[in-house]
C-alpha cells in the first residue's frame, strides 16, 4: 500500500506545477500583446514609401505617368504637398478610435470571458491590418478607405491591453511585480521591432505585404489564444495569488490614501505566495463602476501622467522613421531598421524602471526621475543625434529607455497595483476597469501626439521636439503629489527602523 506523500513533497509538487502554469501564462500573454503592437508598427515604416522624392528614382519603362509628373512614385492620395497632414489623419483615425474604445473595453473585459474576448479581438485586428495592406493590391487610392480601416482596427485593438493585464493580475501577486512586469512589458518594444523589420522587408517593393503578413500572424495568434489561454488559476486547480497580506491591510487602515505601491507595502510577499483563503467557490464580487475606479487613490494622477508620457512615446512610434528618413537621409528600409533601436532602449528602460521601483517601493518617484532625464536627452538627440551613426545609435537607445520606462511602468505594475488596491477589499474584478481608465486616458495623448506632429512638422522638426519636451515636463509635474507622499513614507519608514534599532541597542 502506497504511503501518503510528505507535506514537503506535496508542497514542492504544487509549487512546481503553479510555477509552470504562471510561466506559461506570462509567456502566452507576452506573445499576444507582441502581436498587437507588431500590427500597429508597419504604417510608420511605410509612410516614407507613400510619399518620397521621385527625382532620385528611375522611372520604369512601362510607367504611364507624364514626363513632367514629379509625383509618379507616390501613392495617391498621399502624393500632394499636404501629405504629412493626411498621414497624420490616418494615424489619428486609429488612435482616436483606440482612445474612445479603451474606456468601453475595460467594462466589457470585466463581464466577458477573457479567452473569447481576446481571441475575437486578435482575429478582427489581423483582418483589418491585412485589409489596409490589400489596398495596395486592389489599387485603392481613396483616403476614406484607409481612415475607415484604421478606425475599425483601433476599436478592436482595445480588446488587448485590459485583457492581458487582467489575466496576468489574476495569476500574480504583488511581490516583485515591477520587475516581472517590466520584463513582461518588453512585448511592446519587441512587437514594434518585429513590425518594423517585417515591414522593412517589403516596403520598397510591394508595401501591402508589410501589413498583410503581420495581420496573418496576429490572426493566427488569436486562434492559439482561444485554444490555450487560462483565465484563472482555479480553472486548472492552481493556487490563486495573494494580492494583499492581512498585515498589509491592517497597516494601511489608518491611511486610505496610501497607494498599494508605496514604501509601506509588505516587501516579503512574492509572486508565488499562495493565498491564505480557501479555494472553495465563493460569491463573485460585483464589477466596479467607472466613477468607483476613479476614486481609487492615484488613478487620476497616473492616468493624466500617462496621457503626456504616451503622447511622447507614440509620436516616436509613428514619426521616428520618417524623421530619420528626412533628416539623416537614409532610405525607407534603413530608417525603419534604425528606428528599432528606440524600442531596444524601451526594453532596457522598462526593466530598469520595474527593478528600481521594486527596490525603492517608489513607482511615482521612479517615473518622475526618468521623465526629468528624458527632456534634455530628447533635446540633444534632435541637435547632435544625426551627426554620426554612433551618436544616433547611442542617443536612440538612451531616449528609448527614458521615454518608454515610465510609460511601461504605469501601464503594467502601477495599473495592477491600483487595480488590486486595498480599498477594493480583494475585488480583483476592478483590475480591467482601472487598466482601461489609465491606458484609455493615455491613449488620448497617443492620439494627440502624432496629430500634433503632423501639423507642426511642416514648420520644422525642431518645433516637434519642443512639443515633446513640453509634454514630458507636464507628465513629470502631474506626479509631484504622489512623489511627495512617497518621500514622506520613506522618512516614516526610516524613523521606525531607527527607533527599532535603538530599542534593541538600549533595552529597558
Amino acid at each position: 500500500m502506497r504511503s501518503a506523500l510528505a507535506p514537503g513533497v506535496w508542497f514542492l509538487r504544487a509549487f512546481s506545477r503553479d510555477s509552470w502554469f504562471r510561466g506559461f501564462i506570462l509567456l502566452l500573454t507576452f506573445f499576444i500583446y507582441t502581436c498587437y503592437h507588431m500590427s500597429r508598427k508597419p504604417i510608420s515604416v511605410v509612410k516614407s514609401r507613400l510619399h518620397q522624392n521621385c527625382s532620385e528614382l528611375i522611372k520604369p519603362i512601362n510607367d504611364s505617368h507624364s514626363l513632367n509628373d514629379t509625383t509618379w512614385c507616390d501613392w495617391a492620395p498621399f502624393d500632394k504637398n499636404n501629405y504629412k497632414e493626411l498621414l497624420g489623419a490616418v494615424d489619428n483615425a486609429f488612435l482616436v478610435a483606440y482612445a474612445i474604445g479603451m474606456f468601453i473595453s475595460g467594462i466589457f473585459g470585466e463581464r466577458l470571458p477573457l479567452r473569447y474576448y481576446l481571441s475575437a479581438g486578435m482575429l478582427l485586428s489581423g483582418l483589418f491590418t491585412s485589409l489596409f495592406g490589400l489596398g495596395y493590391f486592389w489599387n485603392i487610392h481613396m483616403l476614406w478607405y484607409f481612415v475607415l480601416i484604421q478606425i475599425c482596427n483601433g476599436l478592436v485593438q482595445t480588446t488587448g491591453w485590459p485583457s492581458v493585464v487582467t489575466c496576468v493580475g489574476n495569476w500574480f501577486g504583488k511581490g516583485k511585480r515591477g520587475l516581472i512586469m517590466g520584463i513582461w512589458n518588453s512585448h511592446t518594444s519587441v512587437g514594434n521591432i518585429l513590425g518594423s523589420l517585417i515591414a522593412g522587408i517589403w516596403v520598397n517593393e510591394q508595401w501591402g505585404l508589410s501589413f498583410v503578413v503581420p495581420g496573418i500572424i496576429t490572426a493566427a495568434m488569436g486562434v492559439i489564444t482561444f485554444l490555450f489561454l487560462i483565465e484563472y488559476p482555479e480553472d486548472v486547480d492552481c493556487t490563486p495569488p495573494q494580492h494583499h497580506t492581512s498585515d498589509g491591510l491592517e497597516e494601511n487602515q489608518h491611511n486610505p490614501e496610501d497607494l498599494g505601491s508605496g514604501p509601506y507595502t509588505n516587501k516579503e510577499s512574492s509572486l508565488e505566495t499562495p493565498a491564505r483563503c480557501s479555494k472553495e467557490p465563493s460569491a463573485q464580487p460585483a464589477a466596479i463602476s467607472f466613477l468607483g475606479a476613479l476614486r481609487i487613490p492615484g488613478v487620476v494622477e497616473f492616468s493624466l501622467c500617462l496621457l503626456f508620457a504616451k503622447l511622447v512615446s507614440y509620436t516616436f512610434l509613428y514619426w521616428l522613421p520618417l524623421y530619420i528618413f528626412n533628416v539623416a537621409h537614409f532610405n525607407a528600409k534603413q530608417a525603419g531598421d534604425l528606428s528599432t533601436l528606440f524600442d531596444v532602449g524601451g526594453i532596457i528602460g522598462g526593466i530598469m524602471a520595474g527593478l528600481i521601483s521594486d527596490y525603492t517601493n517608489g513607482r511615482a518617484t521612479t517615473c518622475c526621475i526618468m521623465l526629468i532625464l528624458a527632456a534634455p536627452m530628447m533635446f540633444l538627440y534632435n541637435f547632435i543625434g544625426q551627426s554620426g551613426i554612433i551618436n544616433s545609435i547611442v542617443m536612440l537607445i538612451i531616449c528609448g529607455a527614458l521615454v518608454n520606462g515610465p510609460y511601461a511602468l504605469i501601464t503594467t505594475a502601477v495599473s495592477a497595483d491600483l487595480g488590486t488596491h486595498q480599498s477594493l477589499k480583494g475585488n480583483a474584478k476592478a483590475l480591467s476597469t482601472v487598466t482601461a481608465i489609465i491606458d484609455g486616458t493615455g491613449s488620448i495623448g497617443a492620439a494627440l501626439g502624432p496629430l500634433l506632429a503632423g501639423l507642426i512638422s511642416p514648420t520644422g522638426w525642431n518645433n516637434v521636439f519642443y512639443m515633446l519636451i513640453s509634454a514630458d515636463i507636464l507628465a513629470c509635474l502631474l506626479l509631484c503629489r504622489l512623489v511627495y507622499k512617497e518621500i514622506l513614507a520613506w522618512k516614516s519608514s526610516l524613523g521606525r527602523d531607527r527607533g527599532s534599532s535603538l530599542a534593541l541597542t538600549h533595552p529597558r
